[in-house]
């Protein structure tokens, strides 16, 4: 087995129902020196660097807000909460614990400007942030909460809220229309006796689930790399490819 990179995982789910696990720890490092308190996963502020060099933004995209803490995540509802009420904060900040910046794999982007909306940055569909939006799944990243799945994500649309999950899961996602709740069920639904195969660019990918008992009957497969990835529901998603 070639490269065997086990993390707490991009396709960690969090969210109100499944809050982010203490023993989830990620490695973080800056997005960008001009921001240096904003932080991401190491892979996942690079493949975002990457993006945002793609589309000619690195003047117009500005990164708001990458990795929280708990408490940094408590904060900001209490405050949003005295500023703007219950109904606007459970739309749009997630419950401290449940937040997917704890996990350092999210990311809210904004339109450069003289002043930019921390709780809902702008980020327009069209432009550099539309380039933008059509390229993520190429490096990676989702659109997290999209319009029109606010009953499965519990988040209102968010056109700001980027998340890694990793290439082949983000075309995936993109290609069938997922969020990422529902992406996790599918694959324990439908792919625990079964592989999902997928190409995506050169690579042919496999992506098997491994539910309960079955977490520890990962075989070795010589001549691959893969990646092993917690869903925060009991499984563990393993992604291979050549």
């Amino acid at each position: 087995m070639r490269g065997d990179r086990r993390t707490a995982g991009s396709l960690l789910l969090v969210n109100a129902a499944h809050p982010m696990p203490d023993t989830a720890a990620p490695d973080l490092v800056c997005v960008d020196p001009r921001w240096p308190e904003i932080q991401l996963e190491r892979r996942a502020a690079g493949l975002l660097n990457a993006c945002i060099r793609a589309v000619g933004g690195e003047h117009a995209i500005v990164p708001v807000s990458g990795w929280r803490s708990r408490e940094e995540q408590q904060a900001i509802w209490d405050d949003t909460l005295a500023k703007e009420g219950e109904a606007f904060t459970r739309q749009y900040v997630a419950l401290p614990g449940c937040s997917e910046h704890q996990t350092g794999l999210a990311i809210d982007l904004g339109l450069a400007a003289e002043e930019i909306d921390f709780i809902c940055p702008n980020f327009p569909y069209d432009g550099v942030c539309g380039a933008f939006r059509a390229k993520a799944a190429d490096y990676g990243f989702i659109l997290r909460y999209p319009a029109g799945k606010e009953h499965i994500t519990g988040i209102s649309h968010e056109p700001w809220h980027f998340r890694y999950v990793g290439v082949p899961h983000a075309r995936l996602m993109v290609r069938l229309g997922l969020t990422l709740e529902e992406y996790v069920d599918l694959l324990r639904r439908d792919f625990v006796r079964r592989d999902l195969t997928f190409r995506a660019g050169r690579r042919d990918f496999r992506i098997h689930y491994y539910a309960g008992a079955d977490r520890g009957l990962l075989p070795e497969e010589p001549g691959r790399y893969r990646q092993v990835s917690e869903d925060n529901c009991g499984g563990l998603v393993v992604t291979a490819w050549r």
